[in-house]
């Protein structure tokens, strides 16, 4: 019995979880709605008074604020209890828009433009009472909040603020049983705009009054419910990457000892830019989102975006080498080279091997169809690299690695303000590298350089300046081996590990060349307008060998050798408003603008017969023979896409996500030698449906439908434009917060992919479209921190990717090569937080992909492989160094195939040491 049977279709658990949601519409046990209606009510009404909000500074209106709410709270409480039917969707009232409530609501006043509010530092001081925390912003920015109770928890929501270290890095501050009757202080950013505080007590809700300070910012007192005979001074702990606090507060109470740890956000992400374009909290979108962090690609020491998507489930390498141009990932079975998003915004040179680390703050995957937001794309996902930005604070950092097979790396980044009022800030990162590698005369050298600019230009506008360049000389080794020697049976022996197949004069020299800007404005508080463009180009210079037959003999290689030029430039951009409202009960989040791409592409190619290679007694240095062909290629494409999108809260608990877009496309393209020109063009619809149901607030089940549009080129017999390739994605999961630093998602998809250009049966120089590719799996994910110090992030894929219809039978059936149907995925992190050996660290990381296909054919298999790899780190104060240590033990594996001729082996054991310092 096939995996898959076990969770029969997605048709059908999307059809339960529909007719699930409609009868749970916003109930629950013990009268949900009716309290998620008062929840409602008091969160708009637990809101600071006007006075307040202009500078929470008189004590006695706050406390009396404070007390008043919590009689409203107790009545919640009491409600609560005195509920106990669950009632039908027709039976909920829900809160009417009264024009009290608009007076009372304060996001009906007339308030200046929110901007987010870097708290960078967390004190703890005593009160003779009790203990207050105290949130320190630069230059005592004034911070707002809603605040709410929940069992024995105050919980206070800090809109437009977040937790920033002034490295940029997220930060949590965490104090248990700081003082009797206390449980636990937690401050964490909740969302990419809002700092949650959740004091919890041993008993019952603690006391908490708040008071806002001109220097320091906002501050919680929190009594103690106990005698104080009962409370203690536990032995004091500095918290990780904050400062210790060295002034009494403003009570001029000195201060206490408290147990207080802070640590990075490392491996869990809250929110994702890419699948909404929008700052929604991952929980509430109803798709499989996945965050690689920055953290998580320093502790790895990744050098690839292979590497960095190792720790994504459903991401495979497809048909290429690590050491070649070009970036071949598949997602869920379909290749998604040509969806690799910088900042959301579509550039074609990002497939030329773009990936370094040196300029990328996190990298986010998103599964299924992306057609709605980005036009024409893949079904089975995009990957979008998030660029470093500059920061208000000062920082510098310098890095230098040194490892296995003459690898020797330096980077810098350099980030901070330009004047005084920090209304110009820059960053600025460096990297340079070179190594060779296991593969015979093989080297590559990296240079990468990215100056970012940020201009403040007034309370509403922002715009960001970008440029980056990337040169990569380097000797050519994307070429593999055959599989007769490797993975198969070769009647003459192995074929070394080592074997490269080109000359040692071959050449595949590299160059990439941005330039950008990005543009921010908020027409109010609600209402927002982003303006995106950038400019990019490739040169490619290439100069050597590709494997194209095996003799009979299995061992004597035949080759063709190019030479050329590939010439692409990119233009693109992308408008678009983001728009808050309400119809009646109803939230909206409207998102609709226009994306625009110009592509251009200029290849030569000159191709001559090769010298054959004796694979197992090899003699380089012969020369080709004469140029057979010349290829002068030329295209042109134009790419346009309109869209909108809404976001509903049809009630707290209960989301649905509507959006639609309508792509054109046209391409000129031929042969400058012949003169030959055709012209293709298509456009499509592409719509998305999503609904999230949240029966309590740390689950989210969700479920999607989604299709996807990618342009055919070339001509039927009849001289006929193929239609596009259209995808259809169904998928449904669940979402859940394990705790407020760990999170996991389970998800199950059925994918389908048609007109697929088939051979014509009739016509066989001529291609139909009749073809259909299916895939359907499950993938699982977590990621976050398990107690502190100790993070993981970790997967488990089911892929069954196929070929599902095809005028030749004998494919019908076959498995798409480079997809495993298993593959798991774990690293894991753990440093000492205190004593002597605080900071010490060690990281390890499994990782398996099971057996694949070689080829479409399926006439080989590539055999499965389990790798390990380890780190050492030490962090002491700015100072950090680490050992990693990838294939620890020496696997012989293949990561991928390109055909029966091209198999390439994967990276033995390395070792790589690092030092990095900030200042």
């Amino acid at each position: 019995m096939k995996c898959w049977h076990l969770f029969s279709s997605v048709h059908l658990w999307l059809a339960i979880f529909l007719w699930a949601c409609g009868n749970a519409f916003a109930i629950g046990p013990r009268g949900a709605q009716n309290r998620e209606n008062l929840t409602t009510n008091l969160a708009q009404r637990v809101v600071p008074p006007a006075d307040v909000y202009s500078g929470l500074r008189l004590r006695q209106p706050l406390k009396k604020w404070v007390n008043q709410n919590k009689v409203r709270l107790d009545k919640a409480r009491s409600l609560e209890q005195t509920e106990s039917k669950i009632r039908q969707l027709s039976e909920i009232e829900f809160p009417n828009t009264s024009a009290q409530m608009l007076v009372q609501s304060p996001a009906q006043q007339t308030l200046p433009v929110p901007t987010i509010v870097q708290v960078t530092s967390v004190k703890a001081n005593p009160t003779n009472k009790g203990v207050e925390v105290i949130l320190q912003t630069s230059k005592g920015q004034q911070l707002q909040l809603v605040n709410r109770s929940a069992g024995n928890n105050f919980i206070a929501d800090i809109p437009n603020a977040q937790l920033r270290l002034p490295s940029g890095d997220a930060f949590t501050f965490r104090s248990q049983k700081p003082i009797a009757g206390l449980r636990e202080i937690t401050l964490a950013n909740f969302d990419a705009n809002t700092i949650r505080v959740t004091v919890t007590g041993e008993a019952g809700v603690p006391i908490v009054e708040l008071f806002d300070s001109p220097d320091e910012g906002l501050i919680f007192s929190v009594a103690s419910t106990a005698p104080s005979a009962q409370q203690g001074q536990p032995q004091t702990q500095q918290p990780q990457n904050q400062a210790q606090p060295s002034q009494p507060s403003a009570s001029g109470d000195q201060p206490i000892e408290l147990v207080v740890t802070g640590e990075q956000d490392g491996y869990r992400a809250t929110d994702a830019s890419t699948a909404t374009k929008t700052d929604t909290p991952l929980r509430d979108i109803p798709l499989s989102i996945q965050v690689v962090p920055r953290q998580v690609l320093e502790d790895q020491q990744t050098r690839t975006l292979t590497e960095a998507l190792r720790n994504v489930p459903g991401v495979a390498q497809g048909g290429g080498s690590t050491r070649g141009t070009y970036e071949v990932p598949l997602i869920r079975g379909f290749f998604g080279g040509f969806d690799i998003k910088r900042n959301g915004l579509r550039d074609a040179s990002n497939l030329y091997a773009a990936f370094d680390r040196a300029g990328i703050d996190r990298v986010e995957v998103l599964k299924g169809p992306a057609s709605v937001l980005y036009g024409e794309g893949s079904l089975g996902g995009v990957i979008n690299y998030i660029t470093k930005q500059p920061l208000n604070e000062p920082y510098h950092a310098l890095e230098a690695s040194v490892g296995s097979f003459n690898f020797y790396r330096g980077a810098v980044d350099l980030t901070g303000p330009l004047n005084p009022s920090k209304t110009v800030l820059y960053r600025l990162n460096l990297a340079a590298q070179t190594t060779e590698s296991f593969l015979d005369f093989y080297d590559q050298q990296r240079y990468f350089v990215a100056p970012v600019v940020s201009w403040q230009l007034g309370d509403r506008t922002k715009i960001t300046f970008s440029s980056e360049y990337q040169v990569r000389p380097q000797k050519n080794g994307a070429m593999g081996i055959p599989a007769e020697g490797s993975v198969l049976p070769n009647p003459n022996g192995k074929i070394p590990r080592n074997r490269n197949t080109n000359e040692p004069n071959s050449t595949s020299d590299t160059s990439i060349l941005r330039l950008g800007y990005d543009l921010e404005h908020r027409f109010s508080s609600n209402w927002q307008l982003r303006s995106a463009f950038e400019y990019s180009s490739f040169q490619r210079y290439k100069n050597y060998l590709f494997n194209r037959t095996l003799a009979e003999d299995e061992r004597t290689l035949g080759r063709q050798f190019t030479t050329g030029v590939n010439d692409e430039r990119n233009y693109g951009i992308e408008t678009y408003v983001v728009g808050k409202f309400a119809t009646g009960s109803i939230r909206h989040q409207l998102v609709t603008g226009f994306n625009f791409t110009k592509h251009t592409d200029d290849t030569t190619s000159n191709f001559s017969q090769g010298a054959t290679l004796d694979l197992f007694n090899p003699v380089y240095g012969r020369q080709p023979g004469p140029i057979t062909s010349r290829y002068y290629y030329f295209a042109f494409t134009d790419s346009f896409g309109v869209y909108v999108q809404d976001q509903v809260t049809l009630a707290s608990n209960l989301k649905l996500q509507l959006g639609l877009e309508f792509d054109t496309y046209k391409q000129t393209s031929g042969n400058r030698i012949d003169n030959t020109k055709e012209n293709d063009y298509s456009d499509a619809f592409s719509p998305r449906v999503g609904i999230v149901y949240q029966p309590i607030e740390a689950i989210s089940l969700y479920a999607n439908y989604s299709r996807s549009f990618s342009p055919n080129t070339g001509r039927a017999f009849d001289g006929s434009v193929f239609e596009p390739l259209r995808g259809t994605s169904y998928e449904v999961g669940i979402k859940g917060d394990i705790s407020n630093r760990l999170s996991a998602t389970l998800a199950f998809y059925d994918l389908t992919l048609s007109n697929v250009p088939t051979t014509d049966p009739v016509n066989p120089d001529f291609s139909i479209l009749t073809g259909e590719q299916r895939s359907k799996g499950v993938e699982f994910s977590v990621g976050g921190e398990i107690l502190p110090g100790w993070n993981i992030i970790a997967g488990y894929a089911y892929t069954e990717a196929e070929v599902s219809n095809d005028t030749n039978s004998s494919l019908v059936g076959n498995l798409l090569d480079n997809v495993p149907k298993h593959s798991f995925n774990l690293w894991t992190s753990y440093e000492i937080q205190s004593g002597d050996f605080k900071g010490l660290g060690l990281g390890i990381g499994l990782f398996y992909v099971g057996q694949r296909q070689g080829d479409l054919d399926n006439t080989f298999t590539l055999p499965s492989y389990f790798l390990t790899e380890a780190a050492i780190f030490y962090k002491q104060d700015r100072f950090k160094a680490a050992l990693n240590f990838k294939n620890l033990f020496d696997v012989d594996y293949f990561e991928s195939a390109e055909n029966r001729v091209n198999v390439f082996y994967g990276d033995p054991f390395t070792i790589q040491a690092t030092i990095s310092w900030e200042f």
